[in-house]
């Protein structure tokens, strides 16, 4: 069995825990499980049988599941853009020498299910699949097989960019992080459930496929970007970094061919293994 974990808001509103097996959802607390999100980080290997049992013997819950982000309160929300050799070959940015990061914050955090909106005087809406890393322990001046141990699992994340604002400046961050620009879910795959080094991962436009790439197109894969990381912060459990997007972003067409997303477009990302991440334009 294959556990997906995730975030949804129950009938009061409030953030509870679920767990999937791809058929079946329940809330991890409907059998007076009340474990938070760091004691799972902490204390996988002795949680996961207890959640296959509510698995089991829970009730599932409704379908129309309302779901919340992945994660709810990164400390940090990092980010690697060009890290996909394909995607580097379609955008003018040059092929830096190492990960090169900027980040999001917390206002930018969104779920499967919810809206994107356009930053007023914005106009050039642009979509990027990714495979999203899950920080499950403290980690600082990691080898690379402490990068990996230190990693709980993954989400499918759009890194959603305002293109005429990420252009305003060298810096790229007024484009990336507006509210709402940092969709994250709708599962979490524990790192032990799943092999990331060659996974598809897809976006579709109103069911039209726009990328169409594999992480194994990544030049630096997630296990060297947390070392790489590590070596001038510390990451601690909760931090989310986004790994970068494959080719077939609209800012790599020709600049008379780009069609910016609008109003009603649904976009979704499908990462293999990982779950469909869907958002609306409004």
């Amino acid at each position: 069995m294959i556990v997906k974990l995730l975030n949804f808001y129950a009938e009061d509103g409030a953030v509870h825990i679920g767990a999937s097996d791809g058929e079946k959802t329940v809330d991890v607390s409907a059998v007076g499980y009340s474990w938070g999100w760091q004691e799972i980080f902490a204390d996988w290997e002795k949680i996961r049988p207890q959640i296959e049992s509510v698995l089991q013997h829970a009730k599932p819950l409704a379908h129309g599941l309302r779901f919340a982000p992945a994660v709810t309160a990164p400390g940090k929300i990092l980010c690697v853009g060009l890290n996909y050799a394909s995607h580097r070959a379609e955008v003018p940015f040059g092929a830096p020498k190492y990960p090169a990061l900027f980040s999001k914050f917390n206002n930018a955090l969104n779920a499967s299910g919810g809206e994107v909106l356009l930053p007023t005087g914005a106009k050039e809406l642009d979509y990027e699949a990714e495979l999203v890393v899950i920080v499950g322990k403290k980690v600082k001046d990691a080898s690379e097989e402490e990068a990996a141990a230190a990693i709980f699992g993954y989400t499918a994340g759009n890194d959603f960019t305002a293109r005429d604002l990420q252009r305003r400046t060298s810096q790229w961050l007024l484009g990336k992080t507006p509210d709402g620009f940092a969709p994250l879910g709708p599962y979490i795959v524990p790192a032990a459930e799943i092999d990331v080094s060659h996974l598809a991962v897809r976006t579709f436009v109103n069911g039209e496929m726009r990328q169409d790439g594999r992480t194994s197109d990544m030049i630096f894969s997630p296990a060297a970007i947390v070392r790489y990381i590590s070596k001038c912060m510390t990451l601690d459990p909760g931090d989310v970094i986004f790994t970068g997007t494959p080719h077939g972003v609209i800012f790599g067409l020709p600049e008379k061919e780009r069609r910016w997303l609008k109003a009603g477009d649904e976009v979704v990302v499908k990462i293999e293994g990982i779950g469909e991440l869907r958002n609306r334009i409004a």
